[in-house]
């Protein structure tokens, strides 16, 4: 690609940022939308994670958690959080890679030098999930220039637990289960407790992302279609491309697999084109 075509990509996502950003002040605030469903939000979680940097360093932690290997990375370093040696984090990513991972770390005050070994400076951490959460918010403000909320609960008896993350688009509401575990971890009831909160909520976009480069196909997909049987519900799981499905258009299950961001947005474009 020439730099003059460069250049003009650029410009025209520029352009589309504006326009977000022009749809997203002329729409409802989310909590309004919110409101709107009889859905009042009584907690929400705060930036205050053991796994986030300062504001210095955001930039740079939001660009490395882009990186599938960087992930998986975090949490064998949450798993090891007495204490780990470079060996005993460098599963997933080359050991010169690894090295500079916590060296990044190491820098932004996540971990710090004990001896031979580091440990997280802020820890015990229990699990990856917040910090995932978080970060897909942050995909919706940063790069979709829309308001997203994370780790919410409602003032509502119906459906019980967090909705993990919650994000405006166009003044529709879509709502984003966030999954950290790999597939062999998720369960039957954990599909039932998404598919009731999507019931509840009827967003106009449900997300089941789970952070996995794994196929959905061989256990998550069955799963949903067990959980649609068991509803009498006669609507089928249908393929978008590779390892990203839809049910009716409204209900997505995709994994990280090519960018969560991309994947993301390939959920919002075919929902667009489909959804008319």
């Amino acid at each position: 690609m020439t730099s003059g075509m460069e250049s003009e990509m650029e410009q025209l996502r520029e352009e589309v940022r504006r326009l977000r950003e022009s749809v997203a002040r002329l729409t409802p605030p989310l909590e309004a939308l919110l409101k709107m469903r009889s859905y009042h939000v009584y907690k929400r979680e705060s930036v205050d994670l053991p796994l986030l940097p300062d504001e210095r360093h955001i930039e740079e932690y939001c660009r490395l958690l882009r990186h599938y290997s960087f992930r998986l990375f975090l949490r064998d370093v949450i798993k090891n959080h007495e204490g780990f040696t470079t060996d005993d984090v460098t599963r997933y990513a080359a050991r010169d890679v690894t090295e500079q991972y916590v060296a990044a770390l190491e820098k932004m005050g996540l971990v710090q030098k004990a001896g031979e070994r580091y440990r997280l400076s802020r820890g015990p951490v229990r699990s990856f999930g917040p910090t995932l959460e978080w970060f897909v918010a942050r995909i919706f403000e940063r790069e979709f220039r829309t308001e997203a909320i994370w780790g919410v609960r409602f003032r509502r008896a119906n459906v019980g637990g967090d909705y993990d993350v919650i994000a405006k688009f166009n003044g529709d509401i879509i709502y984003v289960e966030v999954k950290s575990s790999p597939p062999r971890q998720i369960y039957q009831n954990e599909i039932s407790a998404f598919m009731n909160r999507v019931d509840d909520l009827s967003p106009e976009i449900a997300v089941f992302l789970m952070d996995t480069e794994l196929r959905m196909k061989d256990k998550i997909v069955p799963m949903f279609e067990e959980e649609l049987s068991a509803r009498g519900v006669s609507k089928r799981v249908e393929r978008m491309e590779k390892e990203l499905f839809h049910i009716s258009d409204r209900i997505f299950i995709i994994n990280s697999r090519g960018g969560i961001e991309g994947n993301i947005e390939k959920v919002m474009r075919w929902h667009l084109l489909h959804s008319q």
